[in-house]
């Protein structure tokens, strides 16, 4: 039988028809939490804007979404970057390398040196010509900017992309500030430019943002001003406005502020000092900005485009060395070393009278040139050296000079001149040249016999030196200058004349173990010969060692150590030098009535000796010295001093040779020392009187050997009174040996031989009276 179909076979499960049936709805997967982390922006901004018809909604979901993942992309990067810009030390936006100041004792300026070419200055020390031109030029919007000029960039991109080349950069004051000041290239970029070149600019524009976050706006300006580059080394605009016009940045006038601002861009393509039309172009177009920027009218534009720009002339462009910062410079490091301070804006207070040091350099090229001018001059002339072509001038081989000049109180280094020209030489001769000094060592010889108890009125033998007579002499025997021998004389006579037999003698007195010890403690640095010819000076020293040695004269014993620098300060003004309150250092050298007793002598030379030409140079102040000769006139020295000062001078040639005929020191550099002293003086440095405040003990003494007289002395003629200093009167005791105080009998046939003075052809020295047992009996001094 066929099956019956149920009813219910037609029908859906839920018992409905298939045509009355409802759509589910599509059941929607609930979002992880990860996924509502990551992407809550677009959720948040799809939700916004789905109430918006679906024709606006479309596009601007579009666009929307293209925002928000600029800003996933750029958020990571930002942080990135605000991350490396905050491992820069903001303060160094502030520390610039800057040259230290030299001034002399007067505040004047002797040179720059160390660091680079720049002069900080403050905010308010700068024109405001200049700071609105360099607005204008530069970056017109600044005020209202907070590092990134972002109108600026949008501008400048689009011309970029116009011209297809980067022909904009769009950098603000503060971005170029940063690029000035850190390192921003990463080397670890290095392997691909365009990719270093894009992580600079994106590490510049934090750290813009930092450096406006930490400094005010005029701060800014003020550190940008200060590192600009102007070319030729120049940096800063204190530095371009001394350079280029000769007068300070707050002095720039309109016309000369735009051609600074200019120039900018180019510094050594539009120098005004190489491109006269190009720079003077800039200042036009820098004046037309400032037009259109609002800064300036058209009628102060046009009164600066008619102004004569007046830059530095060229014979004053080229910055010349000096003998006194050379000096500076030596002592400097030292002290710098010594101190550990940091090299670069210093400002350095020297002892230095530029005033002085000045006249000193004219002087000693003014005089030498006229020995130059003479007919018959054997040498090359400075004239002649300057007019051969450079390529082929060499070393200087004219004559050359020094002149040193020490205070003789303080031992401060008031002048310095280490030859005729800086430029033309780097050697210098007042510090390191080392020259026989001649016989203006011998001052130091009779000091030292001073302090042995010889006397100025002592008798000295004046006649030829005797084979045995001097220990290590041999047969050597000098010859005077003028070749004559004059017998007995005062002690004294040889110095002031120079003589050459005597002063041997003299060195004898003293003992060349004592001369020696005289001469370190007065500051020579070499050691003597260890023969008599040490006594007429073969010792090697230098110019400025042998002024410092000098000075214990006028100081009666008392030696400062020679100095350049006073103070040092940082630019804070923080005094980092010396740690006192002066560096002169001061100890007693020699027995002062030594010394007095010697500057005695050395007036009577200006007197009646060597330098008495002196007053007829025009120097009639109460002086001091010692001329000095060396041997074939190579060597012409003066070494003299006044109440204020104590002053030596040197002239010679580099290679040591002849310098002219009879070129003594008081031809060729006692004029140079006297015409200086004359300047000193009207400088202030006033010569006074050199009158003692020692003590003295008048004695009654004996010619023949400086004891105290005895009756034998008194018979023979040979007793004197003498104002002797308390340190050098001999004691009681200390009788003549040469005369006897008490008489022995002597036979009838004879006589006593008559007793020889010092140094006289017979005579026995000062230390022992050998008695000739064949001769009759004689008078023996007794206690």
């Amino acid at each position: 039988m066929p099956k019956r179909r149920t009813k219910s076979s037609s029908r859906g499960k839920s018992g409905q028809k298939p045509g009355n049936r409802k759509r589910s709805k599509p059941v929607r997967r609930r979002k992880g939490l990860g996924s509502l982390v990551l992407f809550w922006p677009f959720d948040l901004f799809h939700a916004l804007i789905r109430p918006l018809p679906g024709v606006i909604r479309l596009p601007l979901r579009l666009v929307g979404d293209l925002g928000i993942l600029a800003l996933y992309l750029l958020v990571p990067l930002a942080l990135f970057y605000h991350a490396r810009a905050r491992e820069f030390d903001l303060a160094k936006v502030a520390e610039m390398p800057e040259r230290s100041v030299v001034l002399d004792r007067r505040g004047a300026e002797l040179g720059r040196i160390h660091g680079e070419k720049r002069d900080i200055i403050r905010y308010a020390d700068i024109s405001q010509y200049f700071l609105q031109a360099i607005l204008a030029r530069e970056d017109e919007r600044f005020f209202s900017h907070g590092g990134v000029d972002w109108i600026g960039f949008g501008r400048a991109t689009l011309r970029n992309v116009k011209d297809r080349d980067m022909t904009q950069g769009a950098s603000t004051i503060t971005m170029q500030l940063a690029r000035n000041t850190y390192p921003l290239h990463a080397p670890w970029l290095s392997f691909n430019h365009t990719l270093q070149e894009l992580d600079r600019k994106l590490l510049e524009l934090a750290v813009s943002y930092r450096i406006e976050a930490n400094y005010a706006k005029e701060e800014i300006l003020q550190h940008y001003v200060n590192r600009i580059f102007w070319g030729h080394s120049i940096r800063g605009i204190e530095e371009a406005s001394r350079t280029y016009f000769e007068k300070h940045a707050k002095d720039l006038s309109l016309s000369e502020s735009a051609l600074l601002a200019g120039i900018v861009r180019g510094p050594n393509a539009f120098s005004p000092f190489r491109d006269f039309d190009g720079a003077r172009e800039e200042r036009d177009s820098t004046l037309q900005r400032m037009i259109d920027s609002g800064a300036i009218t058209e009628a102060e534009a046009a009164q600066a485009r008619a102004e004569e720009i007046t830059i530095r002339p060229e014979w004053r462009r080229v910055f010349h060395d000096s003998w006194a910062m050379d000096a500076v410079r030596r002592e400097l490091e030292r002290i710098l070393e010594e101190e550990s301070i940091e090299f670069g804006g210093l400002q350095i207070t020297t002892t230095i009278d530029k005033l002085l040091q000045d006249k000193a350099e004219e002087a000693l090229d003014k005089h030498l040139r006229s020995f130059e001018r003479a007919a018959g001059y054997p040498h090359q002339t400075r004239s002649q050296w300057n007019s051969l072509p450079e390529e082929e001038r060499g070393r200087p081989e004219y004559l050359q000079g020094s002149v040193v000049v020490i205070e003789n109180l303080t031992g401060a280094i008031v002048a310095t001149v280490g030859g005729r020209d800086a430029d033309e030489s780097k050697f210098n001769r007042a510090t390191q040249a080392k020259r026989q000094i001649g016989s203006t060592f011998k001052p130091f010889v009779y000091l030292a016999a001073f302090d042995k108890g010889l006397r100025p009125d002592t008798y000295i033998s004046d006649d030829p030196i005797r084979r045995g007579e001097v220990r290590g002499a041999g047969g050597w025997s000098p010859q005077n200058s003028d070749g004559s021998f004059t017998g007995l004389q005062p002690a004294e006579y040889g110095l002031i004349r120079s003589r050459n037999t005597m002063s041997v003698r003299v060195g004898e007195i003293a003992g060349i173990d004592h001369v020696q010890d005289v001469a370190h403690s007065v500051g020579f640095e070499n050691e003597l010969n260890r023969d008599p010819t040490a006594y007429l000076g073969t010792l090697d020293a230098s110019p400025t060692e042998l002024a410092s040695a000098y000075t214990v004269f006028p100081n009666r014993g008392v030696r400062y150590r020679p100095y350049l620098i006073a103070e040092i300060r940082d630019r804070d003004g923080n005094k980092l030098y010396p740690p006192g309150d002066t560096p002169a250092m001061a100890y007693e050298a020699t027995r002062s009535g030594s010394s007095w007793t010697v500057s005695r002598i050395l007036r009577k030379v200006m007197e009646r000796g060597t330098g008495a030409s002196v007053r007829r140079l025009g120097f009639h102040k109460p002086c001091a010295g010692k001329t000095g000769t060396t041997n074939d006139y190579r060597d012409a020295w003066f070494a003299g001093y006044t109440s204020s000062l104590t002053g030596v001078v040197w002239v010679g040639l580099d290679t040591p040779k002849r310098t002219i005929y009879r070129g003594y020191g008081s031809v060729l550099s006692l004029p140079v020392w006297a015409e200086v002293m004359k300047i000193a003086d009207r400088l202030g440095y006033v010569a006074e009187g050199l009158d003692s405040q020692l003590s003295f003990i008048d004695c009654r003494l004996c010619r023949s050997s400086g004891k105290r007289a005895t009756a034998g002395c008194e018979d023979a003629g040979e007793a004197y009174n003498d104002s002797v200093p308390v340190d050098l009167v001999p004691a009681e005791s200390d009788l003549c040996p040469v005369h006897p105080a008490r008489a022995r009998a002597v036979e009838e046939h004879g006589s006593p031989p008559k007793a020889k003075p010092i140094g006289e052809a017979g005579a026995a020295p000062p230390a022992a009276v050998p008695v000739d047992e064949a001769s009759p009996p004689r008078a023996v001094p007794v206690d």
